[in-house]
């Protein structure tokens, strides 16, 4: 009898863990030039291929993964220039996938793209999609390019803010087999130096949807307009947002397909530098280019006592930020906030100094509102420590009003750098796994908390690497499959990657 409850409780115990988020993690072996230094792009899955790119000492390489994430290939990209690189973006399909560079030679950047097989070989030779002349030499980034949802279309734009008070934003609009569909060179007029440009996206018509906002020096949003370039008009339409005393911090602006409207979000104050009050809502009509809903969300006590953490319930969301939004298909949306600070011996923690007084400033003749690299974030030579903290998440009907809410508790901070903190969203279809690491017996353990889609949250059983010492990086992970999830790691000195395989 007492042999067959042991059995019975190994039984359990291996279906227990069996059950959770994640059946495995596979770790590649680091290769000796993949060092910290190291810029990378996780590109995705092809066939039976894992695609990583690197960039080490001004050299461009593919490597080709198995599916133990054993490296079975690192080829070199030999037609990228010797020229100056300054960044690439990947685009995966099916059947191939779209490499689109820029690079510098003399004083003209070129932006172009090439056609590579699941094997990382190039399929084309290089298509020039555009060209611009510059001054001097140029480090920063000039060209976006944005991709819809469908990847039906991609869109290359340029901002030239050299005259302040007129913005010259050119626009190529190409089909997905990169075929020119529509070129537009629009001025934008900038009544004010205060005045910005925010986040840019695309949906599947090929429409540019962006904001532009007034924000004095380091205050809150006081005025804010929402702007369509449809595809294939040569004009803007806009729509200010009615804030009468509303002050609103960084715009959020996520594409609804499904719905053909555009969700804009952001967290909103009742005086300037006040506390954070709620969150503002604009749901826009594509087609009639009017608004459906217009409202703010103000926050109740019972979630500012559960989100406050160490701050009192009046403060509770001023350190706050919003990561995420998930659209549903009825046209309800989901925001996930996280709670992040500094604190350092020199100066206090202010939100509105880490928000630099306006999120893009203009040391250039142009200017592109992304720069994405993973060695591009927070880091600092005097004694700073990075916080990462509760994470609020919220479900709203399409109406506006909320279904459910709840919290996940965390305490991460990291000095010098914010490397290893904050979090990464693994969709498996029926949930939400947040993937964030959390310090346990002096080790830097991975952990998986799954959200239901009726806001209950479950703590899996902490996901552990095949070896010990890897520290992972998942905010700069990457879903690559309906199951699968790939993060980079620091290994001593070294950068490798982890497969997640979730059930």
């Amino acid at each position: 009898m007492k042999l067959f409850c042991r059995f019975t409780f190994l039984f359990l115990l291996i279906s227990f863990f069996n059950s959770g988020s994640a059946q495995r993690i596979l770790i590649s072996e680091p290769d000796r030039d993949d060092s910290r230094k190291m810029d990378f792009e996780i590109i995705g899955k092809m066939g039976n291929n894992y695609l990583i790119y690197k960039n080490i000492r001004n050299e461009s390489f593919i490597c080709l993964y198995d599916n133990e994430m054993k490296m079975i290939k690192k080829v070199k990209h030999e037609y990228l220039p010797d020229d100056r690189m300054i960044n690439v973006d990947f685009f995966t399909y099916p059947d191939h996938i779209y490499a689109v560079y820029q690079y510098q030679r003399r004083n003209i950047v070129h932006c172009a793209a090439v056609k590579l097989d699941e094997m990382g070989q190039k399929m084309s030779d290089p298509i020039e999609l555009d060209t611009t002349s510059l001054g001097g030499s140029s480090n920063n980034k000039i060209y976006t390019v944005l991709a819809s949802e469908d990847k039906q279309k991609l869109m290359v734009f340029k901002i030239n803010s050299k005259n302040r008070e007129k913005f010259l934003i050119t626009t190529k609009l190409y089909n997905n087999n990169l075929e020119l569909q529509k070129k537009t060179i629009l001025t934008m007029q900038m009544d004010d130096r205060n005045e910005h440009l925010g986040e840019f996206v695309m949906d599947n018509e090929g429409n540019l949807v962006f904001t532009k906002f007034y924000r004095s020096s380091n205050e809150s949003i006081s005025n804010a307009t929402i702007i369509i370039k449809k595809a294939m008009d040569d004009s803007f339409s806009f729509y200010t947002l009615n804030l009468e005393k509303t002050y609103l911090d960084e715009l959020k602006i996520k594409v609804d397909n499904t719905n053909q409207r555009y969700l804009l979000s952001a967290f909103y104050y009742g005086q300037k530098r006040g506390n954070i009050v709620g969150i503002y809502f604009l749901a826009m009509n594509r087609t009639m280019w009017k608004p459906e809903l217009e409202k703010s969300f103000e926050f109740t006590d019972d979630l500012r006592n559960e989100a406050k953490g160490e701050s009192n319930a009046k403060m509770a969301f001023n350190d706050y930020f919003i990561r995420d939004i998930f659209i549903k298909k009825d046209g309800g949306f989901l925001v996930s906030a996280e709670a992040y600070y500094t604190t350092s011996r020199s100066s206090p923690w202010n939100r509105w100094d880490y928000m630099y007084g306006s999120p893009f400033a203009y040391p250039y003749d142009y200017y592109s509102p992304y720069y994405s690299s993973w060695r591009n974030t927070a880091n600092s030579s005097q004694s700073v420590r990075y916080h990462a903290e509760n994470l609020a998440i919220l479900l709203f009907t399409n109406k506006g009003d909320l279904e459910w809410s709840n919290i996940i508790r965390k305490e991460q901070f990291d000095d010098e750098s914010d490397y290893r903190i904050s979090y990464n969203v693994m969709n498996t279809g029926g949930q939400l796994h947040f993937l964030f690491n959390m310090q346990e017996k002096k080790n830097l353990l991975l952990n998986d908390f799954s959200l239901t889609p009726d806001g209950q949250i479950t703590r899996n059983p902490t996901l552990r690497g095949l070896d010990k010492g890897h520290e992972f990086l998942p905010k700069y992970g990457k879903q690559i499959s309906a199951k699968q999830f790939i993060v980079p790691c620091f290994y001593r000195n070294y950068i490798c990657f982890a497969k997640i395989e979730f059930n």
